[in-house]
């Protein structure tokens, strides 16, 4: 599949059937393409105003801090001129030819069009400036000499913009558009070389996310998303859980909460049929079967903890209680051998402002310590999956340690 090949004359007629919330009173074009970039979700830190930066990255050569994009002419974005707005987006290449770090994924904005990116600076340039600088980057020598991103550029990152592919539908192309450009989804959903860059053969494959997994999304039936039906895909990016299927936490939640929940249902049903149509990459977390391991429930203390703290909202067998965004049984997250979504929500929780109380889940940091919280997580990774894990004290308390700082 080769989306920047020469059916230019598609264009035209994809933005012309192109629907937008921003088509309702609502919202404006502008607004929408803010939302489904998900802008804010890296230019706000918790508590702050949003848009105003501040939020730190940890990197493998020291922390980057995402910049103040509010209007304010002093701290923030209110002096850049359209062009400049644009090389950011388009070229990783900011005010007074400042490069960025592909932490910011202009790697995959590029994609999007002049007009696209505009109406996000005009939505951006109509909220009220903040006054606030971010903290200074704490980047190590020789990676904080930003010239040599140039190289970087030349070899990893395009500047080409979306071409819609001549042998499919225009439902599919939006999908491809929304997925690969403003909505980035690769940028957390694809493993990276040894230079930071998406790797490209294993597009969607999944990745690390400091204490979280980014599962696999390709159409991979057994590794992927390929066995979801499209209406799971669309309930998921919506409401954030796919009854047996999958529920968004740590930075896919916030993705829904700031971004995909705000997207029209045909662009949501686009994306689904994209994404089911990716090729296929058979490696990650496997999707464990319905079946609950009845093997499981032996006397110990992580049953003892699941059954006093756990089972008044998942149940025994995992299907859900008050909400069936409570299951567990059929979800990647109990079936990785490292558990590693399972600790990162025991220890963040989970607590979307605009989900439904029986939707949240609160952390338990404070209440239980490593050992605790590793034995209830080997619990559930056994009764519910079929992975054999473990979660050893050792590996919560290296995760507590990262979730704090």
């Amino acid at each position: 599949m080769n989306v920047f090949n020469t059916a230019l004359g598609l264009v035209a007629g994809l933005l012309a059937s192109t629907v937008y919330a921003s088509d309702t009173p609502a919202m404006s074009k502008g607004e929408y393409l803010t939302r489904a970039a998900d802008c804010v979700a890296c230019h706000v830190v918790p508590g702050g105003k949003p848009y105003a930066g501040g939020l730190e990255f940890k990197l493998p050569f020291g922390s980057l801090y995402s910049p103040n994009i509010t209007p304010d002419k002093e701290t923030g974005i209110g002096n850049w001129t359209d062009d400049e707005f644009v090389d950011a987006l388009q070229k990783g290449v900011g005010k007074d030819g400042k490069h960025y770090y592909p932490a910011f994924p202009y790697t995959s904005y590029t994609l999007m069009s002049r007009e696209d990116i505009l109406a996000i600076k005009g939505y951006l340039f109509s909220l009220e400036p903040v006054k606030q600088m971010p903290p200074e980057n704490k980047i190590s020598f020789p990676f904080n000499q930003r010239w040599g991103m140039m190289f970087w550029n030349a070899i990893f990152a395009g500047n080409e913009r979306f071409v819609p592919d001549s042998k499919q539908s225009a439902e599919w192309n939006r999908g491809a558009y929304l997925v690969q450009g403003p909505g980035h989804c690769g940028e957390c959903h694809t493993p990276r070389n040894i230079f930071q860059a998406m790797s490209s053969g294993n597009s969607l494959a999944g990745a690390e996310l400091g204490n979280w997994m980014a599962y696999n999304i390709s159409s991979d039936a057994k590794y992927g998303i390929g066995a979801w039906p499209e209406d799971a895909i669309v309930s998921y990016l919506s409401k954030g859980y796919a009854a047996g299927f999958g529920g968004a936490g740590g930075p896919m939640g916030d993705a829904v909460e700031h971004s995909l929940r705000y997207l029209d249902p045909a662009d949501l049903k686009a994306i689904a049929v994209y994404l089911k149509s990716t090729p296929a990459r058979s490696e990650g977390i496997p999707r464990p079967t319905m079946a609950v391991n009845d093997a499981a429930l032996q006397k110990g203390l992580g049953q003892k903890l699941f059954n006093d703290t756990c089972v008044a909202c998942h149940q025994i067998d995992g299907s859900g209680r008050q909400s069936s965004a409570g299951g567990l049984a059929g979800l990647k997250t109990v079936n990785d051998p490292k558990g590693r979504n399972v600790m990162a929500t025991l220890l963040e929780g989970h607590t979307p402002t605009a989900a439904r109380v029986d939707q949240r889940m609160p952390d338990f940091a404070r209440s239980y310590s490593d050992a605790e919280l590793a034995a209830v997580s080997t619990f559930v990774l056994r009764r519910f999956g079929q992975s054999d894990g473990e979660v050893k004290a050792e590996d919560v308390a290296k995760n507590r340690a990262s979730a704090l700082h």
